[in-house]
């Protein structure tokens, strides 16, 4: 058996071994080597990243805001039509003539009138006469709404308003709630008894 090293064997061999000069040097300058210990290799352990959280920057909005312009609207209103007429209308009856020259009828005309309506038992007061030459744009639903006649007396063909319904002569109808008389004016029945006779017969029912 070949033992490389000399000291080793003490250990083989139990008896008293004795060693030879050049044997004995290797021996005491021999040492046995110190078993080699493993150091353990520290387990690096890879470390999770820790996931980062992005914080939501809020997001800044500027809002516009749109003045609200309050738009004014301009009130329009119906002008109100007045009318400059002769008498109080206290019996709602009204008298429309035509008479370019003067403020309201000629006076001769305004006596015979007077005197017609006297035998009616009706006074000056109790009618609104009218003179529809200063008034001719005016429409008949403007002086219904003005005076709200119960009796319309029209002298004339002159003195018919706009948008009047066609009446014919002498003959009295009713509209919309009042009674209407289209009769001669006094021009023509100053001169004409045959005229004076057929407009007081329907005036009489008036």
């Amino acid at each position: 058996m070949k033992v490389e090293n000399p000291v080793a064997l003490r250990f083989i061999l139990q008896d008293e071994l004795y060693l030879l000069g050049t044997d004995k040097k290797l021996y005491e300058h021999s040492t046995i080597p110190e078993p080699v210990m493993e150091q353990p290799q520290p387990e690096i352990k890879a470390q999770a990243a820790t996931p980062t959280i992005e914080q939501p920057i809020p997001e800044f909005k500027t809002q516009v805001v749109i003045p609200v312009i309050e738009q004014i609207v301009p009130e329009v209103k119906t002008p109100v039509v007045s009318f400059n007429y002769l008498g109080q209308n206290l019996k709602r009856f009204l008298i429309l003539v035509n008479y370019p020259e003067l403020e309201f009828i000629a006076e001769a005309h305004l006596t015979a009138l007077q005197n017609i309506l006297k035998r009616k038992d009706l006074e000056i007061n109790d009618v609104a006469i009218l003179n529809m030459a200063t008034y001719s744009a005016v429409k008949l639903d403007e002086l219904i709404s003005f005076f709200k006649p119960a009796k319309l007396l029209l002298l004339g063909q002159t003195a018919l308003p706009q948008g009047i319904a066609p009446l014919v002569l002498n003959n009295p109808k009713i509209l919309n709630g009042y009674t209407a008389l289209y009769s001669f004016g006094f021009k023509e029945m100053m001169d004409s008894v045959e005229n004076k006779k057929a407009f007081w017969e329907q005036m009489k029912a008036l």
